[in-house]
């Protein structure tokens, strides 16, 4: 029998962003910083994304900019500070 972790608790309108790291990483962050991951391909970043957001894939946005995984769990410091003026683009 295969265990799966449930989802994190957030509400369904809580925006994930995607991106690549400076190392070329992949990174799925929720924009509040409750939870996000390192992945070493577009696909796994966006599978982990939909199944932390409810599968809600118009909440995904794929940055152009680095993004880097910050876990300290400050808004102000997190992927949504850095995304004014960025290019984005929704993944659904």
């Amino acid at each position: 029998m295969k265990l799966v972790e449930p989802p994190s608790c957030s509400s369904p309108s809580a925006i994930v962003f995607i991106g690549r790291n400076r190392r070329g990483n992949w990174v799925a962050q929720e924009q509040n910083g409750l939870y996000g991951g390192l992945f070493v391909n577009r696909a796994q970043a966006v599978k982990y994304a939909l199944f932390e957001n409810g599968h809600h894939p118009e909440t995904i946005v794929e940055l152009a900019l680095e993004i880097e995984l910050d876990m300290g769990g400050t808004p102000a410091s997190g992927p949504a500070s850095q995304v004014a003026g960025a290019t984005a683009r929704h993944v659904a």
